[in-house]
């Protein structure tokens, strides 16, 4: 394991919140709340009063089995419930729950009475086809209504829901639906990508040939591409023929708060997916409380988070926050270039967004088209913005403040992983920002920087990021793989969750991320994160995105090996290579020992957002690329 990270970016640059935001916050009691009787059960309770319960819990936390932490206990809800049918007796029945819009210019509005009757019609519908409480059903869909639908129709019933990316290939595909011994598959006829459409059904088909418990294919037409039933068409159906006649009422399942509610594989950034497993009181507590307090929704908000649904930032802030805090979530089919790099933009003018989270990654593949997109559109109606994904580099942040944010919109740098399920560390709407720092854990949330041996390393020093107080949306296992949930997450440090990243605190008590610890580079006896290097690189002005590895070296060790991808009008050249090497050298000091620089078109990232820097390392050495099922290419 790595130890710590010795060479840092010396960023000092803060942004105060503007006095506007500060006066429409009202985070002043949570921030303080916590911190006058430090009562972590009494934060989190109060937290939980804001649902409906069909039987309050008898206690919030229990810890004794660690790491086997059980919230609410006895406590008995629905999540379902709670985000449709509790919005349906107030007047925001008639308000849009859901505003699906995609690259085609189609659009779709469903309130959140109109989303009440196709949930139950669903869950009649899904009842019909013999589920369950505790069946796992698989959803291979693209970013449409019918899979939110879908969604909650699975968590009103009690039935477990694994939602599979729609970008992955009939590998990983077939490998989830048969760990999980799915009972159901929904998919679709296609997604559209790029101005063209991909047959989601004839990866289906592939796939059920090699799949042994599917009973039942429910089938949306979601494209109106023409499609063929497969062999096995004596269990398809489609989804509006399944929901016809149906009833639109349905009484929710009494789940327990520690009742399974869905299962969800990371992203394979460091190796083969784990499968994390979520319950339903203590995630439903953790992700609106976060989503309410750190982007301070209130009732004219238009909430729009661009994550896939395929992944837990789409799970936790593009469906179940949202709908739980009874907000209008926006849902976009389509890239974030297409079909030209000011769609996002357009689209915040068009709907009138007031807040906006997406990807770093994203965000610095938008820097390479400059600031001509952002200055042709309206987004005077922004509030508050954030980032998800991988640490922001400074470069970046500043171009998102400038050029999106206008020097007025505080930028909410979130940390958290498919295991959290909610943010853990982030800014509130009233923190001072550092460019590039994730700022402090939030309330009800304690993390440290330690060594190797769990003691707390010195300010400044790069350690491992370890969170010291259980939360309500932690993960509870890793589906059929208790052994693995232990030794990969709570074994170095007893007590306490191993987060596998590299982080460092400032003088402020501010967190700064520097990658996974797999990603330090150890070059002539000093240890540099990767995302100090890339950052490094990023605030050049040719380079608008930036992945680094470390290539053996006789003499030092390692020496970095740079891909780089440049913005617009620039090519790597002698001159150019040779003035990144100084700029390097010049943030970063002697050590940044520069090797190769290539520049590519891209960089191979998962669909969250993350580069997946083994796959530049197993090429570079010739070796097996591992599993790369979530490559978003």
């Amino acid at each position: 394991m790595a130890q710590d990270t010795d060479v840092l970016l010396n960023e000092k640059r803060i942004f105060n919140p503007d006095e506007q935001v500060i006066k429409r916050a009202n985070v002043d009691k949570w921030e303080s709340e916590l911190n006058k009787g430090k009562d972590l059960e009494k934060y989190w309770a109060n937290k939980a009063e804001q649902f409906e319960w069909f039987q309050k819990w008898d206690k919030v936390l229990d810890d004794s089995n660690k790491p086997f932490y059980k919230w609410f206990v006895n406590g008995k809800i629905n999540l379902a419930y709670n985000a449709v049918d509790r919005w349906i007796k107030t007047p925001k029945r008639n308000q849009v729950a859901i505003l699906y819009a995609n690259e085609r210019g189609d659009e779709r509005k469903i309130t959140y009475y109109e989303l009440y009757r196709e949930v139950n019609k669903f869950a009649n519908g899904l009842i019909n086809l013999g589920v369950k409480k505790g069946d796992r059903v698989s959803m291979y869909l693209p970013m449409c209504p019918e899979l939110l639908v879908s969604m909650l129709a699975c968590t009103k019933i009690g039935a477990i829901h694994n939602v599979v990316y729609s970008g992955l290939s009939v590998g990983p595909f077939v490998e989830r639906m048969n760990e999980l011994k799915a009972k159901i598959l929904i998919t679709a006829d296609g997604t559209y990508r790029r101005g063209k459409i991909i047959d989601l059904k004839k990866i289906a088909d592939e796939g059920l040939l090699q799949s042994h418990t599917v009973e039942t294919v429910i089938v949306v037409n979601h494209t109106g591409n023409s499609i063929e039933s497969s062999d096995l068409s004596g269990r398809e159906i489609s989804y509006d023929r399944l929901i016809e006649g149906e009833s639109d009422e349905f009484k929710a399942e009494l789940m327990d708060a520690e009742d399974p509610l869905f299962i969800l594989h990371t992203s394979g950034s460091t190796g083969k997916p784990k499968g994390i497993l979520h319950t339903t009181a203590g995630y439903m507590v953790g992700v609106a409380t976060t989503l309410r307090d750190i982007f301070d929704i209130h009732d004219d908000d238009l909430w729009w988070c661009t994550g896939d649904i395929g992944w837990i930032t789409g799970h936790s802030y593009v469906i179940y926050a949202p709908l739980l805090l009874g907000t209008t979530t926006l849902v976009y089919e389509g890239a974030p270039d297409y079909p030209d790099p000011g769609i996002w933009w357009r689209m915040v003018e068009r709907y009138g967004v007031t807040k906006f989270y997406t990807a770093p990654t994203a965000i610095r593949h938008l820097m390479r088209f400059g600031n001509r997109y952002p200055k042709i559109y309206n987004t005077s109606s922004l509030k508050i913005l954030g980032t998800v994904g991988e640490p922001i580099n400074p470069e970046a942040w500043m171009w998102f403040y400038k050029n999106i944010g206008k020097e007025k919109i505080p930028i909410m740098d979130t940390w958290w992983q498919t295991e959290t399920g909610m943010h853990l560390i982030s800014p509130l709407p009233t923190t001072p920002l550092k460019p590039g720092s994730a700022t402090k854990p939030v309330p009800g949330v304690e993390a440290d920087v330690v060594d190797g041996k769990g003691n707390p390393v010195p300010l400044g020093k790069g350690g491992f990021l370890i969170i010291k107080t259980p939360w309500p949306a932690m993960f509870r296992n890793l589906y059929h793989d208790e052994e693995r949930f232990i030794n990969s997450y709570w074994k170095d440090y007893p007590g306490y969750y191993n987060a596998g990243d590299i982080a460092r605190k400032d003088e402020d008590g501010y967190f700064w991320i520097q990658g996974r610890s797999d990603d330090v580079l150890k070059i002539a006896g000093h240890r540099i994160g990767t995302s100090e290097v890339e950052s490094a690189f990023v605030s050049h002005p040719a380079v608008a995105e930036a992945a680094v590895i470390g290539k053996s070296d006789p003499v030092k060790g390692q020496v970095v090996k740079a891909f780089l991808v440049l913005r617009e009008g620039y090519q790597l050249k002698t001159k150019l290579i040779e003035d990144l090497k100084l700029h390097v050298r010049y943030e970063l000091g002697p050590v940044a020992v520069l090797g190769e620089l290539d520049q590519v078109k891209s960089l191979p990232k998962t669909r969250s957002g993350k580069i997946m820097r083994r796959i530049l390392r197993a090429r570079e050495e010739g070796e097996d690329l591992g599993d790369t099922s979530t490559l978003e290419e």
